[in-house]
């Protein structure tokens, strides 16, 4: 009986041990507390670089300054229509002489080429015709203006005289004005009237504007009816570019307003912007836009692409030159020079243009800034990091 209670007891002595020795048991071991940092990027230590590092940096004051918006695009040459010229035949004939070629330079006036024609000869001899009879009847009617004066004609006379006068000169102007559309100056004309006409049927097509033959359709012997385009002449010293903007960027610019058209290895040219399409282009959504481009040393070739950039002025902004900036552990900064050294200060940049780069946050106004040497400054702060351990 005791030997029952005896082991009894032992029993509840234990279960009454056990539940603080489980609690103690299944307590969750602290971890230790751990941070995460990034040296490089908020480290705000000035560092100490050695005087052969300090020799190349040059400092310079944030400042406010304007910075242009720069707008790009994509340009293609095009000839200056108003510099084009296609020379066609008014009258049917036959090419009897060619006074130019392929590629020469012409100037304004100068003969192209000589056709023959016998319409051409008809047409000189009904002004032949018409210019005497329209002399004639002049002369009958000036006459018969002095006799009715006189009262020696009647006044039916008068009127018969004045009628076959107008209807002579009529026709004389009508086959005159052909032979001017055709090319026959007033020169020529006067030579007909004088019998001093020796070109036979021939007329000479001349060049309307100055500039360099492109294209040459006409060769010896070649029969031609009106219309045909025997050359082509263009002016290069004045051409267009033109280029497509978004529509959003479109609406920034005005006509008047410049731009710099740059070829592929050539030099760039300031050219004034003189067309604005008032419409987007159906399928990209863009807006044509239209350069004048003085040409004179002919270094845009029509049909080239070339670089068009146009820039919009802003206000006053903090702004340093792009060469401040570097990059420490994925972090955009610059450097402040202290009194105790060099320190990396992370910014929030903005407009780029011209150099420069705004900086929104991070510096103000006179802080000065190194914007040359930057590269040796941010190797000695590697190096100091490292060395440190961090």
């Amino acid at each position: 009986m005791n030997g029952r209670l005896t082991t009894t007891g032992m029993i509840m002595t234990a279960m009454m041990l056990l539940p603080g020795c489980g609690d103690r048991g299944i307590e969750p071991p602290k971890s230790p507390v751990t941070t995460e940092t990034n040296p490089g990027a908020t480290d705000t230590r000035s560092i100490h670089p050695p005087p052969a590092v300090r020799d190349r940096l040059r400092i310079q004051p944030a400042t406010l300054r304007s910075i242009p918006e720069l707008v790009t695009a994509p340009g293609e040459v095009a000839l200056d229509l108003k510099q084009v010229a296609k020379i066609t035949s008014r009258i049917a004939g036959q090419v009897e002489q060619i006074h130019v070629q392929l590629g020469d330079r012409v100037k304004k006036g100068q003969p192209l080429v000589a056709i023959g024609s016998l319409q051409l000869d008809q047409l000189i001899e009904e002004y032949l015709v018409g210019k005497a009879q329209a002399d004639v009847a002049e002369n009958s009617f000036r006459r018969t203006e002095k006799l009715r004066t006189d009262d020696i004609v009647t006044e039916h006379k008068l009127i018969e005289d004045k009628g076959r006068y107008i209807e002579t000169q009529a026709r004389f102007q009508h086959v005159r004005e052909k032979l001017l559309n055709m090319g026959i100056s007033t020169v020529e004309l006067t030579q007909l009237e004088q019998g001093r006409h020796d070109k036979g049927h021939q007329y000479t097509l001349t060049a309307p504007i100055a500039g360099t033959v492109v294209v040459q359709n006409a060769v010896r012997g070649q029969g031609v009816a009106p219309g045909d385009e025997l050359f082509e002449i263009v002016d290069t010293s004045r051409i267009w570019v033109f280029a497509s903007l978004p529509i959003e960027q479109a609406r920034k610019f005005k006509e008047g307003d410049s731009g710099t058209i740059t070829p592929r290895g050539g030099e760039a040219i300031t050219a004034p912007l003189t067309y604005i399409a008032p419409m987007a282009d159906e399928t990209t959504r863009t807006i044509r836009v239209r350069f004048e481009v003085a040409n004179l040393k002919g270094q845009l070739k029509p049909r080239e692409y070339v670089e068009v950039a146009l820039t919009l002025s802003s206000p006053p902004l903090l702004a340093v030159p792009l060469s401040a900036l570097t990059t420490v552990d994925r972090v955009r900064g610059l450097f402040i020079e202290g009194e105790s050294g060099y320190t990396f200060v992370p910014v929030d940049t903005g407009r780029e243009g011209g150099d420069w780069v705004e900086i929104r946050q991070g510096v103000k106004v006179g802080d000065p800034v190194v914007v040359e040497g930057v590269f040796d400054l941010k190797n000695v702060l590697l190096k100091e990091h490292i060395g440190s351990g961090e």
